[in-house]
């Protein structure tokens, strides 16, 4: 299918790589259908709304940056999502690039849990004060592991 996407201009993607949420993601509850994309030469991906091409996340994996990031998901999220093992996720953050790229956060509160086998996924909000929705992704740690 053709997709006019905001940082990729006109591509095609395959319906196979198209996944779906099924309540869409928290503040765009409409939009259901997006895909994940490399975002050139960077650690970096886009998550890219089908049907709306000014909608999309920049999003990267979490534990590049935070190795230490752990939660437990709910049971009823795990059921919604058919995850049958470990090994059938996929785990995105989004990502809020800032000007001064060093001042740039990622959203840790909510993170992307996607069944790649399906390709349903779901935004989860942990109501913890462990995690925020700002977490500095340019720490020194990070820097002393090469990102």
């Amino acid at each position: 299918m053709e997709l006019k996407t905001k940082f990729h201009g006109d591509i095609k993607v395959e319906q196979k790589n198209v996944i779906t949420f099924e309540h869409g993601i928290p503040g765009f509850e409409e939009e259901r259908e997006f895909v994940i994309l490399p975002f050139e030469d960077t650690p970096f991906s886009i998550m890219q709304s089908i049907a709306a091409p000014g909608l999309a996340f920049v999003t990267a994996d979490p534990f590049m940056y935070f190795p230490e990031y752990d939660f437990t998901l709910p049971d009823s999220v795990v059921s919604e999502l058919e995850i049958k093992d470990q090994q059938d996720i996929f785990i995105q953050v989004i990502v809020t690039l800032r000007d001064e790229l060093k001042e740039s956060t990622a959203n840790l509160q909510a993170p992307v849990i996607i069944n790649k086998v399906k390709n349903i996924g779901k935004q989860v909000v942990f109501n913890d004060n462990h995690y925020t929705s700002r977490h500095l992704i340019f720490t020194a740690a990070a820097e002393e592991r090469g990102v």
